[in-house]
């Protein structure tokens, strides 16, 4: 029996070049993650305003990536990941002008406008991966190029880490009392400190921009149509594994983002300041990114839908000792919730769309991206948690436990959905 390639020779070039775009993306989700802090402090926002960074980061996503599917659809994916980064590097430098401004809202919409980009890498990458080979192999491909989106995150929490936290001075004084003047100063110097690294982004885009126009990429069988975009509604709607993978894709996505974002203000609650909570962030990136390669080769053994049920369930148990478990045991616990998360993004991904048309997998694949508003909706439900007893993150009880150990039942309740969809889509009858 002929051994079938994950990846096969000819298209190994393409393959490294659209990974590398993984880590871009992770690079840009692990760098926003801890401005969620940032901000709130530099700015003076309640929890809730400071949640409209995720908000505006994963919107953008939803906004886009109908669009984008129907651009790609007309034109190539190569044309479509073209365009991803030209928007990415776009909103990326507009933190030049947001920090001159010292406008909140400048910076949000630079946020919005990189995730177009984001909208149009992922709605083109992701598929592109999956028909870059065999269909029996596109899940464990997928999983392989994923791989590499924690190693973005790694890099990008590491930037966030020493180039902004550690040089913010609001995060060293008592900043709320300072006198208006040298308040103003502050200010104005951290906005800096947290523009630099999205300009030095920015420019970074731009030269793989450069490369992957240069290179040649094969166009691959989904540039030809053969349905009208009517007919592939219907016919998407008419998939259970498909329109509940979307639904799973937005709570699992909701979850991730809570988990690393509000990493943070769970470690403020055990005294930790914020470039320590960052270290942790850094270790649930290396379980993040451990997982990648350990999933990866489970599912050359157990039924993906399996993994997953699985997975989902420990994740869940993860949460319940995040939630439950005072002092630092319960921060271990958060950090491990990372391994479980390695696997379900882009098995989810896979999943859902195995078995669909060429057509229907690029419209498909919108859609998918389109749940990751689920990343937008999800902190800001947790941050009016937060805010239920005032701007600090322990000022009430609930259940015998600070607010912040509370707010995580939220993620508890997406890994319970994740599992569902697991254990369905582990029913071969149902797969078909």
């Amino acid at each position: 029996m002929t051994k079938i390639p994950v990846v096969s020779r000819k298209v190994l070039v393409p393959f490294i070049l659209i990974t590398s775009l993984f880590a871009l993306w992770g690079f840009a989700n692990a760098v926003t993650d801890p401005m969620v802090t940032a901000f709130k402090k530099v700015l003076e926002l309640d929890n809730f305003q400071a949640s409209l960074v995720q908000l505006a980061f994963y919107g953008g996503y939803f906004t886009m990536a109908l669009p984008a599917a129907l651009f790609i659809r007309k034109y190539s994916y190569k044309v479509g990941i073209i365009i991803g980064l030209s928007l990415y590097a776009t909103g990326a430098l507009l933190f030049y002008p947001a920090a001159v401004t010292e406008q909140f809202i400048f910076f949000l919409a630079g946020l919005y406008i990189l995730t177009f980009g984001l909208a149009f890498l992922e709605t083109s990458a992701n598929p592109y991966i999956l028909a870059m080979g065999a269909p029996e192999t596109a899940t464990r491909r997928l999983n392989l190029a994923q791989t590499f989106n924690p190693v973005g995150n790694i890099f990008g929490l590491l930037v966030a880490q020493q180039f902004v936290l550690k040089h913010l001075q609001s995060d060293d004084v008592n900043f709320a009392t300072l006198p208006a003047a040298e308040k103003a100063v502050i200010t104005t110097s951290d906005l800096m400190v947290i523009r630099d690294p999205y300009v030095a982004l920015g420019l970074a885009v731009i030269v793989v921009l450069i490369l992957i126009a240069a290179n040649k990429m094969p166009r691959g069988k989904a540039d030809v149509i053969h349905l009208s975009l009517g007919k592939v509604f219907k016919s998407l709607i008419k998939k259970p594994v498909y329109v509940e993978g979307v639904i799973s894709q937005a709570f699992y996505v909701g979850a991730q983002i809570m988990c690393w974002t509000y990493i943070y203000q769970y470690a403020e609650v055990l005294g930790l300041p914020a470039e320590e909570a960052g270290t942790y962030q850094f270790f649930a990136f290396i379980c993040f990114f451990l997982g990648r390669f350990v999933c990866t080769f489970l599912l050359k053994y157990i039924d993906s839908g399996k993994l997953l049920m699985w997975l989902s369930v420990l994740a869940g148990v993860f949460t319940l000792g995040t939630m439950f478990i005072t002092g630092i045991g319960g921060l271990y616990s958060l950090v491990a919730v990372s391994f479980c998360m390695s696997l379900m993004f882009p098995t989810i991904y896979g999943v859902a769309l195995e078995g669909l048309s060429e057509d229907e997998s690029k419209i498909g694949a919108a859609f998918l991206v389109m749940a990751i508003v689920g990343g937008a909706l999800m902190p800001a439900l947790q941050g009016l948690i937060l805010d239920l007893g005032g701007t600090g993150y322990d000022d009430l009880s609930i259940l015998g436990v600070p607010e912040v150990n509370f707010s995580f039942i939220l993620p508890l309740i997406c890994f319970i959905i994740v599992a569902l969809y697991g254990k369905r889509v582990a029913v071969k009858h149902y797969r078909r």
